[in-house]
């Protein structure tokens, strides 16, 4: 009898770990299907979601694949952490390169005239080499395209669109004036040559100031965590309304990819330039006509203001008697440190005191010299037209 049940418990362990082993085989064999499967129903889409699709199927058609080919290929996007701190109140700056010969960027169509806005820093090389610019429209068609003007002290250029078949639709325009910190953003642009990417976020910061590569300092500038990398350079940064409310133009970043620290150029400054620049082919900027020394050496040095480095020819700076860095001693000649009843503590003060006064127009200067402060009235002039 208790070998009878031993053989009975050894024929039933043998039983299931036959079939613990044939489980796979035998599973694989009844269900596995050799079809495609059915697919089954997702409904809706989110609300958001369905916002966010709707937005980019309505933008994506007006944004552009730009192609410059230059001599030497400029940095895609700017770094704040390579720009240079050298700055100047309506002077020239110096530029910022890189390698390759051909620049590639992102640009939107303005108007319905074929004008397309991208940044300097996108077609500069091919400006100062007369490299051929093209562009790839949504639709995959390539047509040339000419400068019609470029403001780099602004980081932006418009171009002009060859013959197309069927012209692309220009982006609705939003304002600057209203944004709020943790607004939605949504970024469209051809990072690392990937075709119309959409990155979203929010408005990180508002008022930033932003070096430019004409050593200037932009004011009121976007900060975003929407992602944006090398080749967003010159595309819309827009509201959930699809409107455009600036242009993507900079990155913080060490590695020279997304860190979520994205900058753009509100559009109320874009709103401005651009027509500037399609009616004259450039944009008047109003100045006194110096160059200012850098920032960090000032800090060092103790100084609280914008130190005069040096005058440009013929400006109303040079017309009124204010002195510069002495090039043989390096003495500090004149600091400005204020504008009529406002402090001047770097140059973005003196650059937006003198944007807000405009061209033409008085304005006072503090400028302290030997341990002094007097002030000096200068009519503001467009001192693009100056050089060093």
């Amino acid at each position: 009898m208790p070998d009878r049940f031993v053989r009975l418990v050894l024929a039933a362990v043998l039983v299931l770990l036959t079939l613990f082993v044939a489980q796979p085989y035998v599973t694989a064999f009844l269900f596995s299907r050799g079809v495609p499967r059915a697919i089954t129903a997702r409904g809706d889409l989110a609300p958001a979601e369905a916002t966010t699709v709707a937005l980019f199927e309505r933008a994506s058609p007006s944004v552009v694949h730009v192609f410059a080919q230059g001599a030497a290929r400029g940095a895609d996007l700017m770094s704040l952490d390579d720009e240079s701190e050298q700055g100047q109140a309506g002077g020239q700056g110096g530029g910022q390169g890189g390698s390759g010969n051909t620049q590639t960027g992102t640009g939107f169509v303005w108007d319905a005239g074929g004008h397309v806005v991208t940044n300097n820093h996108v077609v500069q090389a091919a400006i100062q080499s007369g490299g051929p610019i093209s562009v790839r429209l949504s639709s995959g068609e390539v047509v040339t395209a000419t400068v019609v003007g470029a403001a780099p002290a602004y980081d932006l250029a418009v171009l002009r669109l060859g013959r197309v078949a069927k012209a692309p639709p220009p982006l609705a325009v939003g304002t600057s004036a209203d944004l709020k910190v943790g607004q939605s953003t949504f970024a469209i642009g051809n990072p690392f040559g990937l075709d119309h990417t959409l990155t979203t976020g929010v408005i990180s910061a508002l008022q930033r100031r932003l070096p430019t590569s004409e050593g200037r300092e932009l004011s009121g500038v976007i900060q975003t965590d929407a992602a944006i990398n090398p080749g967003n350079s010159g595309g819309p940064l827009l509201d959930s309304a699809g409107r455009l409310i600036g242009v993507n133009t900079a990155i913080f970043s060490p590695s020279g990819a997304s860190a979520g620290i994205g900058f753009a150029v509100p559009v109320d400054v874009v709103n401005r330039v651009v027509p500037d620049l399609i009616r004259n082919g450039r944009v008047r900027n109003p100045g006194v006509g110096i160059i200012a020394g850098q920032e960090a050496t000032a800090a060092r040095l103790g100084i609280d203001g914008v130190v005069v480095l040096r005058l440009l020819r013929g400006s109303p700076a040079a017309s009124a008697g204010l002195r510069g860095v002495d090039p043989q001693t390096g003495t500090v000649g004149d600091v400005i440190v204020g504008v009529g009843d406002r402090p001047v503590h770097r140059l973005a003060d003196l650059t937006a005191a003198i944007e807000a006064a405009g061209l033409g127009q008085q304005i006072d200067l503090a400028v302290e010299r030997d341990g002094r402060v007097r002030r000096v009235r200068i009519t503001t002039a467009d001192v693009a037209e100056n050089r060093p």
